[in-house]
């Protein structure tokens, strides 16, 4: 049975999306509840994307939810605070940045963000040398992010110094803009998923602060090779029957031997880039080159990709 989310009021106020044994999938895609061509665009967009069916069956019901939320309001009923901050759990390349872009998107035309940007940023762009320099980059950051979503990557990196540490402050910071800033910032945190549970339970009083915590598992074998797929169909490019068999087994073994960006799309498109870039090097020798000669890449190709990355 595929996993379902659904939404429950907290003591502190806030709305968590947690886990629901609802077997129906909540997707409003076509509903008829919201006739924004723009919305219904960017739901396809996000169901477009290999894998990630808990991720966008999650996004779908946020969305509902907020639909929900407002419809209420025409109607004088009481609502639910809308707190949309959230925690992206996963390793590197496995879609939580392209995830925030489509959800600021998403939210903008919702009308729940007036600007629908993502800033995105690390511990370095926040943390300053001396006392008071802290403060003063990460309000610079809360003030480019306001109307859209501030999206820290690995952002246990703030806590890792500990109490004398100036990541702490930015915390701080960050704590007070939520609520300063409650209906003009949504703030994303991402990170490893062992390293942003030890975050938050380093500071207590952050987990309640973000209702909403997505997982974003590794892609499987057969979920990397469509996005190697997707991203050579982008380029125009496309593969020989011998390189499609040669790809399938390379990211296998590369997944089974433990890569270091096992299970993710990052590998991927180190390869599929490096192919392209060996495909052009055995072109440019050659005088006579023909349109299926650019298009294609070949076994050799993706053997010799394979080998350097």
């Amino acid at each position: 049975m595929a996993l379902k989310y659904s939404f429950k009021v907290q003591k502190t106020g806030n709305v968590e999306f947690v886990p629901s044994p609802h077997n129906r999938r909540t997707r409003l895609v076509k509903n008829e509840l919201n006739n924004n061509k723009q919305v219904q665009s960017i739901l396809e967009e996000i169901d477009n994307l290999v894998g990630l069916e808990n991720v966008k069956k999650l996004i779908y019901e946020i969305q509902a939810y907020i639909e929900i939320q407002r419809k209420r309001k025409e109607e004088n009923l009481a609502t639910e605070p809308l707190v949309l901050h959230m925690i992206f759990k996963g390793n590197p390349g496995t879609g939580k940045t392209t995830v925030a872009r489509y959800i600021a998107k998403l939210f903008k035309e919702l009308n729940v963000l007036k600007k629908g940007h993502v800033i995105e940023i690390e511990r370095a762009d926040l943390v300053g040398e001396y006392i008071g320099h802290t403060a003063l980059k990460t309000r610079e950051q809360i003030q480019r992010a306001l109307g859209g979503v501030l999206f820290i990557d690995e952002a246990y990196s703030l806590a890792r110094g500990g109490e004398k540490d100036f990541g702490k402050e930015a915390i701080d910071c960050l704590v007070k803009a939520m609520e300063d800033y409650k209906d003009q910032l949504i703030l994303i945190l991402a990170g490893y998923k062992k390293e942003m549970e030890w975050f938050l339970q380093s500071n207590p009083g952050l987990r309640s602060r973000f209702p909403i915590h997505i997982n974003f598992p590794d892609y499987t074998i057969n979920e990397l090779y469509q996005i190697a797929e997707l991203m050579l169909q982008k380029r125009q490019y496309k593969l020989t029957v011998e390189a499609q068999t040669l790809l399938k087994q390379t990211l296998q073994q590369k997944v089974l031997k433990g890569h270091e960006h096992s299970g993710n799309a990052r590998m991927v498109r180190n390869l599929i880039e490096k192919a392209i870039r060996i495909q052009a090097v055995r072109l440019v020798e050659n005088n006579l080159v023909s349109r299926d000669d650019l298009i294609l890449i070949t076994m050799d190709d993706i053997r010799e990709a394979s080998q350097a990355i």
